[in-house]
């Protein structure tokens, strides 16, 4: 690959959080702009809430062509977008930003990311029953793309802890706004959790519990709440098979982790920014292999 080179020419496109460090976007995004030629970089800045506000009026003063945003970023992201997505309306988060002469348009490309990878893993769940677990932003973002998507139901099942009253928000807004009919359950209801996965087309696991330092545990209590024609999807990718889908694979069900769908929410983002596609299936080899 030819060196890069930054010149006055070149755009500028960020991503906001704390912590970013670990981020892969930067490694993406720069090599999907140079393989693209395309005269931009992608860096990422942490940024502490306290100078949220101050680091989106530089950006914008800049004229930076837009940014994504992590934690703890994404609800103030919103509130401060001039313009609104369908989804990130429905779901009351932004994690990408499109700037164009001082008005920022916020998007969430985490739902759409995740619903390109079931269709990337063979999969088409429109007009079915999905059960989602998680209340948090994953879970949010992942119900209004999938009602947005066409898929019919949607049970959510949760603990009611401190996100259950904005879960149940997005929920209200879907079911207002959309063809698909959203229910939401409390964890501890065993018997609904059973009845709702055996009516499933694809259970989704939204939440953190499968990840480090908790690999050992699952939502589920045990495999008899599976079916053989049941799509098991985990958000988590580290580690890539979670307990949940150790136990999905042993009662005969089809899965899949959360890694496609960080590579298609940044293929989304990509596009927004630069009208132009990711070249999904090189950056997949060298980053998601």
């Amino acid at each position: 690959m030819k060196e890069r080179k930054i010149t006055g020419y070149t755009g500028l496109i960020c991503l906001l959080g704390s912590p970013v460090a670990h981020s892969i976007s930067p490694a993406m995004h720069n090599e999907a702009f140079d393989l693209c030629g395309l005269d931009y970089v992608y860096l990422a800045f942490d940024v502490p809430p306290e100078r949220f506000e101050q680091a989106v009026d530089g950006l914008t003063a800049v004229g930076a062509g837009g940014w994504n945003c992590t934690m703890p970023h994404k609800r103030r992201m919103y509130e401060r977008a001039d313009v609104l997505s369908e989804e990130a309306e429905l779901i009351g988060a932004v994690n990408t930003v499109v700037q164009r002469d001082g008005v920022l348009t916020g998007c969430n490309t985490d739902g759409r990311g995740y619903m390109m990878a079931v269709r990337d893993a063979g999969y088409e769940i429109a007009g079915e029953k999905m059960t989602l677990l998680g209340s948090g932003g994953a879970a949010a973002s992942i119900l209004a793309q999938a009602a947005l998507d066409g898929v019919a139901k949607i049970d959510l099942i949760a603990r009611r802890g401190n996100s259950w009253d904005s879960i149940q928000e997005v929920a209200d807004r879907v079911n207002q706004r959309t063809g698909c009919q959203v229910q939401m359950y409390e964890l501890q209801d065993l018997e609904q959790m059973k009845k709702s996965i055996q009516e499933s087309r694809i259970l989704v696991n939204a939440s953190s519990v499968g990840m480090s330092p908790r690999e050992e545990e699952c939502l589920l209590p045990d495999a008899a709440y599976l079916h053989p024609e049941l799509i098991v999807s985990d958000v988590i990718y580290q580690p890539r098979r979670t307990r949940l889908l150790q136990m999905a694979e042993q009662a005969g069900c089809a899965v899949f982790n959360g890694m496609y769908m960080l590579l298609y929410q940044g293929a989304c983002a990509f596009e927004l920014w630069t009208g132009k596609q990711m070249p999904v299936d090189t950056i997949r080899e060298k980053y998601f292999g």
